[in-house]
């Protein structure tokens, strides 16, 4: 899965030929660089020392986390869609 800048710069699609998703890049300027997270995706936080390079390093950190998901599920998990009222 990639991830694609959408015209907004604080915007990413995640880009699979089976799904594709919208995140907010949320950043900050850090000691001479820039430092974020996807705000919908909670721990995917990385640096840069230009705002294209944060969103190369972002790219990364997602994909690592959805990749760690995906490893560390038992053989017999189950899952349930269920609701939360915020």
């Amino acid at each position: 899965m990639t991830l694609r800048a959408l015209e907004d710069p604080g915007r990413l699609r995640a880009e699979d030929p089976a799904m594709s998703h919208t995140f907010t890049l949320e950043y900050w300027p850090d000691d001479g660089g820039f430092v974020g997270r996807l705000r919908e995706v909670p721990g995917v936080f990385s640096q840069g020392e230009t705002l294209a390079e944060l969103e190369d390093n972002i790219r990364d950190a997602y994909a690592l986390v959805i990749e760690d998901e995906s490893t560390d599920r038992p053989a017999n998990a189950a899952e349930k869609l269920i609701e939360v009222a915020v």
